[in-house]
């Protein structure tokens, strides 16, 4: 009998990609919470090169709240967007402090409830720094996860829910890693490498339609 299609790609996938694991740097919920918020819009190893200065001189949100964020920006400056990172991250530090402890609560709710933290950013540290069946939905995972016709969506939000129903939950995490690192590697925004790609000439529907930016 044959596998369902999703199984076949996450299949594929896992052959492409043996190592497909979190390529930010981080060694406790803190710091997988700050580094995945300096993401947002900058590549995984600007960040790694940005939090192995601040980490070290900042280690907890005790530490970091007693920042300004005109402190901070010049810091983080190199991820981008900086102006903001800074703002939410340093008002993110003093809600840990002062609702939790200094503590990175493991709850979706209240993960959310704190500067800066999305569905995504949430999912991320459910993931990574909790171990929990998580499929956060980057920018990567949407592209891919819609060009390979896993899902058929218009947001991130949607796609994590289309995710969520149809693959077994004892694999969203391990697919989370495997859709990014396709993205990073192969299914690029523009210029996708479709001669490396196993699904280019079958189920992806970017290629099928020509839909994909050359």
């Amino acid at each position: 009998m044959a596998k369902p299609f999703q199984d076949q790609i996450l299949d594929e996938l896992e052959k492409l990609y043996p190592d497909a694991k979190a390529e930010l740097h981080f060694s406790n919920p803190f710091e997988t919470l700050i580094a995945t918020i300096l993401s947002a819009q900058c590549t995984d190893r600007r960040v790694n090169m940005v939090t192995a200065r601040l980490f070290p001189q900042y280690p907890d949100a005790f530490a970091m709240a007693k920042l300004t964020p005109e402190q901070l920006e010049p810091m983080i400056k190199e991820c981008g967007l900086y102006h903001n990172k800074a703002k939410n991250i340093v008002a993110a530090c003093r809600m840990l402090v002062e609702k939790y402890n200094g503590q990175v609560p493991n709850d979706r709710k209240a993960l959310m409830s704190l500067p800066g933290v999305g569905q995504k950013t949430a999912g991320v540290v459910l993931l990574a720094a909790f171990g929990d069946d998580q499929i956060p939905v980057d920018t990567h995972v949407f592209r891919v996860s819609n060009r390979i016709g896993l899902t058929h969506s218009k947001s991130a939000d949607e796609s994590e829910r289309q995710l969520r129903a149809l693959l077994p939950k004892e694999r969203w995490s391990h697919a989370h890693h495997l859709l990014i690192f396709h993205g990073r590697r192969i299914c690029h925004a523009r210029k996708p490498e479709c001669e490396r790609c196993p699904f280019s000439k079958g189920q992806c529907q970017g290629y099928a339609s020509n839909a994909i930016d050359g």
